[in-house]
């Protein structure tokens, strides 16, 4: 099984939408797909219980008899969807899961600013130094044209942490994501703009395959 968290201390910072894209996208690729919400708020969990029966199966969590959450048997994907200000024990408990780590950001400073702190604890984790997991940022409500977007890129220099698309703001998703939906159960037709978008991030998380670490 692979595992993807999905990370950021700072709220708002679009962790659900990335989160449940994934799981969609996967979902769409006829894997077994985990959508686990470990985020107090459960928007995720929330969304997926509005999931049409019709679309592809995404599952959660399952409780065994001591009320502890696993994958459901046979998992192949597990996307993690984090709480806001995921640190210390808890950060490194969740890294101990996972083979990559997909951050994104917003370009406001206030985000830049919260995302630094936040970058500087992944750079001391040994499994991030010694290329175990792997990590990358995606620019969130960002048009990949303006000055925010060059702003976000020199940022990230800093840490040598790759940007690998931005996604721009659009209410196809909040239209889709109040349905239990997202830009994938869509026509292509109708989101052709948006999937181009993403496919730099699926195409990292496809060609970035490595051996499961741990289980979750």
């Amino acid at each position: 099984m692979r595992s993807i968290l999905i990370a950021n201390p700072k709220g708002g910072s679009g962790k659900s939408t990335l989160s449940t894209h994934l799981a969609a996208w996967f979902a769409w690729q006829e894997e077994t797909v985990m959508l686990g919400d470990i985020d107090s708020q459960q928007s995720s969990r929330h969304w997926l219980s509005l999931r049409p029966l019709e679309s592809p199966q995404i599952l959660g969590w399952d409780l065994d008899e001591d009320q502890k959450a696993r994958p459901p048997k046979g998992t192949g994907i597990a996307v993690l969807d984090s709480p806001a200000g995921l640190h210390g024990k808890r950060l490194k408990q969740a890294l101990m899961r996972v083979d990559h780590v997909v951050i994104p950001v917003l370009p406001s400073a206030f985000d830049l600013w919260a995302s630094a702190a936040f970058f500087e604890v992944l750079a001391e984790i040994k499994a991030i130094r010694r290329e175990e997991i792997s990590v990358a940022v995606v620019g969130m409500r960002v048009n990949p044209r303006t000055q925010s977007a060059r702003q976000l890129t020199d940022f990230l220099k800093q840490y040598d942490l790759p940007l690998l698309t931005c996604i721009r703001e659009t209410q196809l998703y909040v239209q889709s994501i109040q349905r239990g939906l997202t830009l994938f159960d869509l026509p292509a037709s109708r989101t052709k703009q948006d999937r181009m978008q993403w496919q730099p991030l699926l195409d990292w998380l496809v060609s970035n395959k490595r051996q499961q670490r741990h289980a979750i």
